[in-house]
């Protein structure tokens, strides 16, 4: 696993080990990310579930202002820590030990990009994305990565649904704030 571009790119990350890993795929991460590459400059990223932190590091590459990261899991933290020491990001992140919902009940952060990539079928999405909606900036974005048998609604609290793609086994799906 690897920082595809910008200001650390080609550097390798380091990713946990078992059955209940699922880093995301160099191919869905540029697709992910060059749909979006032109709004990151200066933006405010979180990157919930966390796990090695690759995508909120791949967005403070490609010159996010700030990422923060999040994970109920010690190891995953603990992993995410060491990526940020090796990138050099440190500095322009915060890393947080705590389940989403937790995070979500205590912050007063507001975010630009959210990338979600929690474990499939376990109706988490479903529980997050309402929640979230709330924390999210003018104009933001929200990025899902989820098995393909998942159907979300079109409109969940103040997103809408702008994109979705088919990369074999993962979907990504893409919901915008509705400023309406």
């Amino acid at each position: 696993m690897r920082v595809i571009t910008g200001s650390a790119r080609g550097r390798r990350l380091r990713t946990l080990e078992g059955m209940d890993v699922r880093p995301t795929t160099d191919k869905v991460k540029e697709a992910m990310f060059s749909a979006i590459q032109f709004q990151l400059p200066g933006s405010q990223v979180l990157d919930l579930f966390a796990g090695s932190g690759q995508l909120g590091i791949e967005a403070l590459s490609r010159g996010a202002a700030h990422a923060v990261f999040v994970d109920q899991s010690p190891r995953s933290i603990a992993v995410v820590k060491e990526n940020l020491e090796i990138t050099g990001f440190s500095d322009m992140s915060s890393v947080v030990l705590k389940s989403q919902m937790d995070f979500l009940r205590t912050t007063n952060q507001r975010f630009d990009f959210a990338f979600l990539d929690p474990p499939y079928r376990k109706g988490i999405l479903e529980e997050t994305l309402p929640v979230l909606s709330e924390y999210m900036n003018p104009d933001g974005l929200v990025i899902c990565e989820m098995e393909t048998e998942l159907n979300l609604p079109e409109k969940i609290g103040r997103l809408g649904l702008k994109k979705s793609y088919k990369y074999g086994k993962i979907k990504v799906v893409m919901y915008s704030v509705n400023n309406s």
